[in-house]
């Protein structure tokens, strides 16, 4: 089926729920008509171009013969007219041949780029993590030679730190890095699972690779990052020979077949170090939590995607005697189960999305507010939503997939629909770039901890007027958004009490929680973020402004998903606290080893 890009629910989230106006002085030309013209014009590119690459690129897929990745059908063509539209520049600073806009508009535009293809859109994302950490971590030399092709999309980028012995266990990563005596290194080692780690579309990959220098210390502290091309790049950026690495396989997955995954081989490849000895995992997180957010995105735009499959399958397929007017057959549409699947759906990809872009407006925040108070609050806020945009968001995906499925019946399982590829798509979200349970524990671990709990009280504290306000309206549907967003902030407290507690005495205990508890507060912030924006629309129903349906269904959607998922919150919390003592007594002869 065609992509209808959702540029009018992008643009009611940036203002409504993402706080889009606090970067106007920071980015005045990032007006609202000029954030409206990118976004229809990166949609119409999504719809037109990449859209239908997205079954060919999974029916074909990428091909490794000869010992190259050669990409699927249309890709190369497709990756040169996103790099010529300036599609990669968007966010990236002006001395280099970016744009200068805020991150949160290149996560808009990427959300429709992924959704329209995400196995495409996979290369350009990991171009945008190599950027921003070599801006960050990049010697002047590296930010010149590099910077300009990769933000021109010239040259794409990737992210090597997975291998056969070490997956989310960084501290086991083997890869060594010798120095050449030139002020360089030559890098040996394997590694696994490397998305666009080599194809056909870019004249030139820039790896960078976590390694190991001869004297090293254990663990994270010995791994330093470098930066290694497939083609090594001269002085004046011309490109020169091939480098000593190759793509030794790609693999064979259940989906996003059209992104080349590949066994990456260093065979004594030439490279430089970016930024400190044994300092590459900080300067690789850089990398990481872009990925993040970008992963969280992608949650947003699959569940889309499948939403409006599932939507147009509704509205075709007749089946069944109406609930409502009693008319024989009937739409699925208008089956009362079948509308509440699809209002649930569309709930949860606007919480979803709302999250997302309010992580990126907090990026852009803590680079550019003016002064360090409001520069750190920013900070604090968007280390503690990362984990939340990634993992609330991937779950959602999968989950809003599979409901696309049902609605189909048995057509969703036939691969011809299409419906299948979303679901089979949807599912590296949760694995990829830390899994969703490593994220839970980033967020019990590190980010509950973060200004001494400052940063979850704040984000508490920056809910409760919103409940408040929605308890006071006259409308009888507002009060009950309000009255469910309250009783979801009691659940987060009572929860994140606990959890500060057990986590100084009890880790076992606090370690068992941090799923449950990821997925209660990601409710929670998405239930805000559905009450802002029921908020702004009955403001604009009250003013007569605009499309009114749409204004009444955002105040349902925020409706449903009070009911419906915000009312679970105190289940959630005995989840949360539930402890880990049956864990800890199950063994595995019991479990039936």
């Amino acid at each position: 089926m065609t992509y209808k890009a959702p540029v009018r629910d992008l643009i009611f989230a940036l203002n409504h729920a993402a706080d889009f106006g606090r970067l106007e002085s920071a980015f005045p030309g990032a007006d609202a008509d000029t954030v409206a013209a990118v976004l229809e014009a990166a949609g119409a590119f999504s719809a037109e171009v990449l859209a239908p690459l997205n079954r060919i690129g999974d029916r074909v897929g990428a091909r490794f013969e000869n010992g190259q990745v050669i990409s699927a059908p249309g890709f190369a063509d497709a990756y040169r007219q996103f790099a010529q539209g300036g599609w990669n520049s968007l966010s990236a600073g002006a001395e280099h041949g970016g744009q200068g806009l805020p991150k949160v508009l290149e996560i808009a535009v990427f959300e429709m780029v992924q959704a329209a293809n995400m196995a495409f859109g996979l290369c350009p994302m990991l171009t945008q993590g190599a950027i921003e950490a070599i801006t960050l971590h990049g010697t002047a030399r590296q930010k010149s030679l590099y910077l300009p092709r990769l933000v021109s999309g010239e040259w794409t980028g990737t992210m090597n730190l997975t291998e056969p012995a070490s997956g989310s266990d960084l501290g086991a990563v083997t890869t060594q890095a010798k120095p050449d005596g030139k002020g360089g290194y030559e890098l040996t080692g394997q590694k696994i699972f490397i998305t666009w780690g080599d194809h056909d579309v870019a004249d030139n990959i820039v790896h960078l690779v976590l390694a190991r220098l001869p004297d090293a210390p254990p663990g994270t502290r010995g791994l330093s990052l470098f930066l290694a091309p497939k083609r090594l790049v001269r002085e004046d950026g011309s490109l020169g020979e091939g480098n000593a690495l190759r793509a030794g396989s790609i693999e064979h997955k259940l989906g996003i077949h059209g992104s080349p995954t590949c066994v990456m081989l260093f065979e004594g490849a030439k490279a430089e170090m970016v930024g400190a000895p044994n300092q590459g995992l900080a300067a690789m997180f850089v990398m990481m939590n872009a990925a993040r957010l970008q992963v969280g995105a992608q949650g947003v735009a699959i569940a889309e995607r499948a939403y409006q499959q599932a939507l147009a399958y509704s509205l075709e397929r007749q089946q069944g005697r109406s609930a409502w007017t009693g008319a024989t057959p009937s739409r699925l549409f208008d089956h009362p189960d079948v509308r509440r699947s699809l209002m649930l759906m569309k709930a949860k990809i606007s919480a979803a999305r709302a999250i997302c872009l309010s992580t990126a407006v907090a990026a852009d925040l803590a680079a550019t507010a003016g002064n360090p108070v409001d520069r750190d609050a920013a900070r604090f806020r968007q280390e503690l939503l990362t984990p939340i945009a990634k993992a609330w968001s991937t779950d959602i995906g999968v989950e809003v997939a599979s409901m696309g499925l049902q609605i189909h019946g048995g057509m969703g399982f036939i691969e011809e629909t299409g419906a299948a590829q979303h679901y089979r798509d949807a599912r590296i979200l949760p694995i990829y770039e830390g899994t969703n349970g490593i994220q839970a524990i980033d967020l019990m671990g590190r980010k509950l901890a973060l200004n001494k709990g400052q940063a979850v009280r704040e984000l508490v504290g920056d809910i409760f007027p919103t409940a408040a306000a929605l308890k006071s309206a006259d409308d009888g549907w507002l009060h009950t958004i309000g009255a469910h967003l309250e009783t979801g902030l009691a659940a987060v407290q009572a929860a994140t009490g606990w959890l500060i507690e057990r986590r100084g005495h009890a880790q076992p205990d606090a370690l068992a929680g941090a799923t449950p508890y990821l997925k209660l507060l990601g409710d929670v912030v998405g239930g805000w973020m559905l009450a802002k924006e029921a908020l702004a629309a009955s403001e604009m129903l009250a003013a007569g402004e605009g499309p009114q349906d749409y204004y009444r269904t955002k105040i349902g959607l925020a409706r449903v998903f009070a009911e419906q998922i915000l009312a679970q919150a105190p289940g959630l919390t005995q989840a949360v606290t539930q402890g880990s003592v049956d864990l800890f007594r199950a063994t595995p002869e019991a479990l039936g080893a």
